[in-house]
């Protein structure tokens, strides 16, 4: 097959699972779970990682490119040709292709994992998914290598609901770490806060729905509380906006996670809400300042247009841009300047 730049895209994608006694025995796990959570109807079935591949893969077709998935020899027939590689860390083990290549989404949660990174000359930008996160990694990489790109969010597939909702608020807890701290002396208070004002809510849990039970709970909310420590995309609060849900959203303003400490002494600045607006809703940080900023948030409710701002923001088709620059420019990377021509001819 013969590929032209600005038409086709090679991604390879692997997911959490990676081999462990022969050669291939991941993708017999990954179906035999699959089987299993066919009787736990009430979970996501769908990994993060899995979610921003399908999401890319969506963007780029949207982008009018034929995407080629986990084709080795496509690859290896035209190693000056760039490729993506997405999903866990161990999709750089064992790597055998010569191609100029895009990492990510995904391969890791800090550069100290692989600080050499760039050492490998095949490496030619890495892809994050916010600009904290951006900020991050320019610690430790050039910030011309790092380029910014989020999972697009079609409006059309987030129907505006009705137009009388009976949930005042639809809690989201995605409360991760320090759970049992955490519920009784920040969740609960903030719940108190909610029927001392009489508000109806429902208290949606992160992991534990599907995507059509999800749907409806949108379609009947007028607004979202979303309690998370930090996000680098955060799609659950993005589908709540498209779906034309405010969200009021705890931004306590540092990366939290307990592997943290492992690669950074001081605290990292981070957000809850990286793609927010006043068009969105509003953000706080803590207990005390909870209830002026949840006074003003049903004050200005009838003023905010978030399908609106997702819409003109985070569509499909700024997604597939956003990656095909950095695509085209690992391109540029390769030896020949043949593939560059193709593209511009494309």
């Amino acid at each position: 097959m013969s590929l032209t730049l600005g038409r086709d895209v090679l991604l390879f994608f692997e997911n959490r699972d990676r081999d462990t006694f022969v050669r291939g025995d991941r993708n017999l796990r990954r179906r035999l779970r699959k089987t299993v959570e066919l009787f736990r109807p009430n979970r996501q079935r769908v990994s993060g990682f899995e979610m921003s591949f399908k999401l890319l893969r969506l963007a780029l077709a949207r982008a009018g490119q034929r995407v080629h998935v986990n084709d080795f020899a496509l690859a290896r027939r035209n190693p000056e040709f760039p490729i993506g590689l997405c999903g866990h860390d161990h999709i750089l083990e064992h790597r055998t292709l010569r191609n100029p290549a895009v990492l990510g989404p995904g391969i890791m949660d800090h550069p100290l994992q692989f600080p050499d990174l760039f050492d490998d000359p095949r490496n030619a930008s890495y892809i994050v998914l916010c600009e904290w996160m951006r900020d991050l990694y320019a610690r430790w990489y050039d910030r011309d290598r790092l380029f910014l790109w989020f999972g697009g969010i079609n409006v059309a597939d987030w129907p505006q609901g009705r137009t009388e909702r009976d949930i005042d608020v639809l809690v989201y807890d995605k409360i991760r770490w320090n759970r049992e701290t955490l519920v009784p002396t920040f969740r609960e208070p903030v719940l108190d806060e909610l029927r001392r004002r009489g508000l109806n809510f429902q208290i949606v849990s992160y992991g534990k729905y599907t995507l059509g039970a999800y749907k409806k709970l949108l379609a009947r909310s007028r607004s979202m509380l979303f309690l998370c420590e930090h996000e680098t995309q955060g799609m659950a609060y993005q589908e709540a906006l498209a779906s034309n849900v405010p969200v009021l959203a705890w931004d306590q303003g540092f990366w939290l996670d307990p592997n943290r400490s492992k690669w950074e002494p001081d605290p990292v600045p981070a957000t809850s809400v990286p793609y927010f607006s006043d068009a969105c809703g509003e953000r706080f940080t803590g207990l005390d300042d909870f209830p002026a900023t949840l006074e003003r948030f049903l004050a200005k409710m009838p003023a905010y247009a978030p399908r609106r701002w997702v819409d003109s923001h985070l569509s499909p088709v700024t997604s597939g841009e956003l990656y095909l620059r950095a695509y085209y420019s690992a391109a540029a990377h390769a030896t020949p300047r043949s593939l560059e021509r193709d593209r511009q001819q494309g």
